[in-house]
């Protein structure tokens, strides 16, 4: 059972909340880790100040501008990488932000590149490159199985499992995901990063404002699964000040 590329070709605040509740999985020569989503963010290309193709195309916002289905990797605050899936007909530039969500599988892993201590984590998140020996691998499609959600555990050291990936860097971080998987086909049976349908979310959706944003903050175009522990805070934007 895979994502149906229609699905995610329609209007972008009708395609962000059915995100909720699939999984992405990413594999590559360490393992694979596997992220049920419990929060994104729509943005609507032309129309919506907040986009990063509110002024047009340029070479960092194509995967904006092509098919639904791929992802849209850019680095951020001069130290992150966040992630979106691209939305809408081809051609009209609109994107999810996906912004947090719950480890379902790789859990191990996903814990390591998030201490830069051991060797898994030593993933370099200022540049997107992979230490020497990894890569991301193609993998055929596993539908669902596997992945769907356990408990949220407890690390050794008594903070919840919930941090590993709430969050849109924290997340890139524990899948591995840099800046070498921009444009990757979420939708294929090959890809090394894949979308699948998971477990779904059959409730209605918090909504609220998008985090951090100067301009059109105010839009609740902010979707999440009510009372999930790994949905990230809100906070927003705090203009600079100056010295």
């Amino acid at each position: 059972m895979s994502v149906r590329r229609s699905l995610l070709a329609g209007p972008v605040l009708d395609v962000a909340p059915k995100l909720l509740g699939m999984v992405l999985r990413s594999t590559t020569d360490e393992g694979t880790v596997a992220v049920r989503l419990t929060e994104v963010e729509a943005y609507d290309g032309p129309s919506d100040p907040g986009s990063h193709a509110y002024r047009g195309q340029t070479p960092r916002n194509t995967v904006m501008f092509g098919p639904a289905g791929f992802l849209y990797v850019y680095f951020t605050y001069g130290m992150h990488f966040c992630m979106n899936v691209s939305a809408g007909p081809d051609g009209q530039p609109s994107a999810v932000l996906l912004r947090a969500g719950e480890i379902v599988e790789g859990l191990d892993l996903a814990r390591a590149r998030r201490l830069p201590s051991t060797p898994a984590g030593k993933f370099n998140h200022s540049t997107g490159v992979r230490p020497a020996g990894v890569r991301s691998v193609g993998v055929p499609s596993a539908g669902a199985n596997g992945v769907l959600p356990g408990p949220v555990a407890k690390r050794p050291n008594g903070n919840p499992d919930r941090d590993l990936a709430r969050g849109p860097a924290r997340m890139c971080m524990a899948l591995g995901i840099g800046r070498d998987d921009n444009g990757a086909d979420l939708l294929s049976r090959t890809s090394h990063i894949q979308l699948l349908p998971g477990p779904g979310f059959d409730g209605e959706p918090a909504t609220g404002p998008r985090v951090g944003l100067r301009e059109a903050a105010g839009r609740p175009w902010r979707f999440w699964i009510p009372d999930d522990p790994t949905v990230s805070p809100y906070r927003p934007h705090v203009p600079k000040r100056r010295a």
